[in-house]
């Protein structure tokens, strides 16, 4: 975990746009004020927040719509690798081959 200085260093950002972010709840922090820290996927949020507006154009006002897509995505994607381990782990071969084959 880092402060938000190390964070500034790190990421490139102002530390304004930071606690902006943090302000609407884009970046959640553990703890509060100068004991807060940033865990290293507040560090991934921080960097995509900055390509979403910087490389992509998105507006701050859109910011978390986009976040709330993207967070919808990534959960949905990790849920499918779950199931998919568990189909690998528990289905027999035969089935396996003929699920996987339908679903290619």
């Amino acid at each position: 975990m880092i402060t938000l200085d190390a964070l500034r260093l790190a990421v490139d950002v102002e530390v304004s746009e930071v606690e902006r972010w943090i302000g609407l709840d884009l970046v959640v922090p553990e703890g509060s004020g100068e004991a807060r820290r940033f865990r290293s996927i507040d560090v991934a949020r921080v960097r995509l927040i900055l390509e979403l507006k910087r490389d992509c154009g998105i507006d701050e006002a859109a910011l978390p719509v986009v976040l709330s897509l993207l967070d919808q995505l990534y959960r949905t994607r990790e849920q499918m690798r779950r199931l998919v381990g568990a189909l690998e782990e528990t289905l027999p071969p035969a089935l396996k081959e003929s699920l996987f084959d339908r679903l290619s």
